[in-house]
């Protein structure tokens, strides 16, 4: 896949997450009975939570790479 369709893919992955995210929060504040902020403020937090989402993913994400990559050593280790 070459680079621009790739980061055309992530730009519409993440604007996907933003608009969901957007929706939750419409949702949590409606249930709440609380007023939903104005459209430009409600876009801010919603970049910013699915931004924090991405970054505890990819952290996560490379934590369970690490262990996994440890376990199938070990395991080969023991097959010597």
């Amino acid at each position: 896949m070459d680079r621009d369709k790739k980061q055309e893919l992530k730009k519409m992955a993440r604007n996907t997450g933003t608009k969901l995210t957007e929706s939750i929060l419409r949702w949590k504040y409606k249930k709440e009975g609380r007023q939903a902020p104005e459209d430009p403020e409600l876009q801010r937090q919603s970049r910013v939570i699915t931004d924090q989402a991405h970054k505890i993913i990819s952290e996560r994400g490379k934590n369970i790479w690490k262990e996994f990559k440890k376990a199938v050593q070990k395991k080969e280790n023991k097959g010597d």
